[in-house]
């Protein structure tokens, strides 16, 4: 019988202050890219909302490829993902300042350390979403939206009067889930919100095999620019509501949005193969 096989694993919760709050990520260095069966495996394996793998750029464009999979899927963009492999990267190199990833659908994507304090800094896509009526959509997340918007990335943007009614959602997931991989996010303004943000949000993602995601860095990339214009200033800070939460600085940049936020290691093994 041969040896297993040892690849490095670290757990990271992303936007995140302490442990069990934030989104969990796995991130998973590697020589070379495994077959696209295996690193879903792997990820389903895990069962984590994402499974970050890296490998050595060699293009001289970026410091590594990133790929991101759910344990369902792969997926076009995935921001808390990225802060995680930042994280961990930066974190064994002391003497980086940053760490640039290039990916295959987001383009090249940059983990920077945030001289304000020990977190991080993330430059993501800017997604800007327009008016489109979705009353099937709608009708799944439940409430009395005041505006929805839609972006082609597969992102649905459904707007509140107030943060209240987006945390009392209790969406048809099984209804969602027939649209396929969308990510549904309901918001509202954060006033008069405990967790004390500009911009409440929740993110559901069914047809990728997330239910409720804890954090996501990707939806932020819709909620940025739509935000920034009802707001008036280029910046704000978030909360995204689910059980677990999470805050994430949002600043708009141009065509790209800069989160910031901070992590925490949980876990550091092997994954035996």
């Amino acid at each position: 019988m041969s040896a297993a096989r040892r690849i490095p694993i670290t757990q990271v919760d992303a936007f995140a202050d302490r442990p069990f709050t934030g989104n969990p990520a796995a991130v998973m260095p590697l020589e070379e890219w495994l077959d696209d069966a295996t690193l879903q495996a792997i990820a389903a394996e895990n069962n984590l909302a994402e499974t970050a793998f890296l490998v050595p750029d060699e293009s001289d464009e970026a410091d590594y490829e990133l790929r991101w999979f759910t344990p369902a899927t792969e997926v076009a963009l995935c921001g808390h993902a990225t802060l995680a492999s930042g994280h961990v990267l930066l974190t064994a190199a002391q003497w980086r300042s940053d760490m640039t990833f290039r990916t295959r659908k987001a383009g090249i994507l940059r983990v920077a350390r945030n001289g304000e304090d020990d977190g991080y800094k993330m430059a993501l896509p800017a997604y800007t979403p327009a008016p489109k009526p979705m009353p099937d959509i709608v009708r799944a997340l439940g409430g009395d939206p005041v505006e929805t918007m839609w972006h082609d990335g597969g992102y649905a943007l459904i707007a509140y009067r107030d943060a209240a009614s987006v945390r009392a959602l209790t969406p048809d997931l099984r209804a969602l889930k027939e649209g396929g991989d969308i990510l549904y996010i309901a918001t509202a303004p954060g006033a008069g919100d405990t967790s004390d943000a500009d911009v409440i949000s929740r993110a559901f993602a069914p047809g990728a095999g997330i239910d409720e995601d804890p954090v996501t860095g990707s939806a932020h990339s819709v909620l940025t620019p739509y935000w920034t214009v009802r707001l008036g200033r280029d910046r704000f800070a978030a909360y995204q509501a689910s059980a677990r939460g999470g805050h994430v600085g949002c600043r708009l940049d141009g065509d790209m949005v800069e989160l910031t936020g901070t992590c925490v290691t949980t876990l550091v093994g092997d994954f035996l193969l």
